[in-house]
């Protein structure tokens, strides 16, 4: 369980990246004031939480209603890792961790962006929905794996929150430049973490294949 926790906490940090989430907050937040800043972090975070549990409680049973094993899901899940593990090396924005530009000039106009980007999806993204399950993986019914993913989501959240309502003070310390040098060192992490994903699937993958060829032998 204690190995289960550091890997989770390691992945769902580098995917949240609540370093880099900061500076986006603060642009999006620009001019408005402290209560309403305070305010909109803890919805935005609290909606998020919410997508990550039910995601991390009803993901296996999305995944069995679906017909997908769990193997596919790891190599499809670490393809979907990678591709986000360079957009974070590369400093690009394609939309799996952060907004596109036309996401960008929409939530400019929003009042109100706890929901949008700022829940969906600078914070509960595809990589952290994908990450998240892949904690949970084939272990799905054990209390003890969904206690320690809700554990780890929880401590995530509590790590971005504090990241937002310090997003100011941050990009003052660290400015753009600091941000992406953080972000491009844990997306090197991330790349790694994605190919093992790949090549766990794969393993399980043809390991199911074997039994099912010789269960059909055996018959």
């Amino acid at each position: 369980m204690f190995n289960l926790f550091v890997d989770s906490l390691i992945i769902l940090l580098v995917v949240v990246d609540p370093v880099a989430v900061a500076p986006l907050f603060a642009a999006l937040t620009h001019g408005e004031s402290a209560a309403t800043k305070r305010r909109i972090a803890i919805r935005g975070t609290s909606i998020a939480g919410g997508i990550l549990v039910v995601f991390a409680l009803a993901g296996g049973m999305l995944l069995d209603a679906l017909g997908i094993g769990m193997p596919a899901f790891q190599i499809a899940g670490g393809a979907l890792l990678f591709l986000l593990a360079v957009d974070m090396v590369f400093a690009r924005h394609s939309g799996l961790r952060s907004t596109t530009e036309r996401e960008q000039r929409e939530a400019e106009t929003k009042k109100d962006i706890s929901v949008f980007p700022l829940a969906i999806p600078l914070i509960a993204g595809p990589g952290a929905l994908t990450s998240v399950l892949l904690m949970v993986g084939e272990q799905g019914d054990d209390p003890f794996v969904i206690g320690t993913v809700l554990a780890v989501i929880l401590l995530v959240l509590l790590v971005t929150l504090v990241s937002l309502l310090a997003s100011a003070r941050i990009m003052a310390f660290m400015g753009e430049t600091g941000a992406n040098v953080v972000s491009r060192v844990l997306g090197v992490v991330l790349a790694a973490l994605a190919v093992q994903f790949v090549l766990n699937g794969w393993l399980e993958g043809f390991m199911l294949m074997e039994d099912n060829a010789s269960q059909m032998l055996t018959v």
